[in-house]
């Protein structure tokens, strides 16, 4: 079977179409490059384009096409070609060469296809609800009681729920509620953070309900909620920018911490009600300080703001209704909390 080519065709496929600005190959890019296991779609764009999100831009791909995309797989060679006097790309399989079009072929995906960016970064992030509504998990079973009266609970330990009943889930994620996520700039309450910490497999149905814990990431305590554990997300997503423009802040950084940095998870204070989608890529800036640069004469003045300076990229993979997360792709300085988000 032919494997799928579509995602080398809108990902490499260089042309002289115009945007707003040029897209560019890497100053240093190879001339051909055959395709690993461990690839992502972004690493491979970015080298042979200086903008590797950019790439969707080249053949205009709708909506469909984006959110849909078909993979490349281990093995593949891209041949870049000059011989027309402006870029084109080839992929090579054995003997075969494909010149590479803006056109669609219709190919299931197969195991081992390359995703857009790391999974190792986003998995344990796709499929658990991170965001809750106020109160939400005061409907879901707890935990209210401990094998052998133990005070903390990890790996390998049995424990009691409240109640699940004979036809509920067997596998859950465990859960306790985290704090308040503001809005800095008009202070609404967006949602609030469920701390994950681990997951659960029934042992025995009823009223209490005992359960194994399987995996533990902090510690467990009596009154932790049980939330049941759901199919993972996809990754099929192409990188792309949104198509309006987007100001938003960073209000939370994974690990409550105050300053990441690439490969790090934020949490941005727009969602899909703000026009946010999967995929997106937004432009990191750090806020310009206000100085005062000394009364030299009359006119000078006594403030002056410094310019707002880009230094990253970060990439939406998971929205929600007010909120959105997304990885750090590219930063040239640490990320902080309040830093903005925007459309570049």
């Amino acid at each position: 079977m032919k494997k799928p080519i579509l995602a080398l065709i809108l990902l490499f496929g260089l042309s002289s179409l115009s945007t707003a600005t040029e897209i560019t190959l890497q100053d240093r890019h190879p001339d051909r490059y055959v395709v690993v296991k461990g690839d992502t779609l972004w690493g491979i764009a970015g080298k042979f384009l200086k903008d590797p999100w950019r790439w969707p831009e080249i053949w205009k791909m709708n909506k469909q096409q984006i959110k849909n995309p078909h993979w490349i797989y281990p093995g593949d060679m891209v041949v870049l070609d000059m011989s027309s006097g402006s870029p084109e790309l080839r992929l090579v399989k054995g003997i075969e060469t494909i010149k590479l079009s803006p056109r669609v072929r219709v190919e299931s995906a197969e195991a081992g296809a390359i995703p857009s960016i790391p999974q190792t970064a986003i998995g344990p992030f796709l499929s658990k609800p991170l965001v809750i509504a106020e109160g939400e998990l005061e409907k879901a079973p707890y935990i209210i009681g401990t094998e052998e009266s133990r005070v903390i609970l990890g790996a390998g330990n049995s424990a009691y729920v409240q109640s699940i009943m004979e036809g509920g889930a067997l596998n859950w994620h465990i859960y306790r509620p985290g704090k308040a996520l503001i809005d800095p700039d008009s202070n609404e309450t967006l949602g609030y953070e469920a701390v994950y910490l681990g997951d659960a497999r029934i042992n025995r149905f009823g009223a209490p309900a005992t359960i194994n814990i399987t995996k533990s990431t902090q510690e467990i305590n009596i009154g932790d909620r049980l939330v049941e554990m759901k199919e993972e997300a996809t990754s099929a997503y192409v990188p792309h920018a949104p198509e309006t423009t987007i100001l938003g802040r960073i209000v939370s950084a994974y690990g409550g911490v105050a300053e990441v940095g690439k490969g790090s998870m934020v949490t941005l204070n727009k969602g899909s009600r703000d026009g946010l989608e999967v995929g997106h890529v937004l432009a990191l800036y750090r806020h310009g300080r206000n100085i005062s640069p000394g009364k030299h004469d009359d006119t000078s003045p006594e403030i002056v703001k410094l310019p707002d300076e880009r230094y990253g990229l970060v990439f939406v993979f998971r929205v929600f209704d007010k909120l959105s997360y997304a990885l750090v792709m590219q930063s040239e300085r640490p990320v902080q909390v309040l830093d903005d988000v925007r459309t570049p």
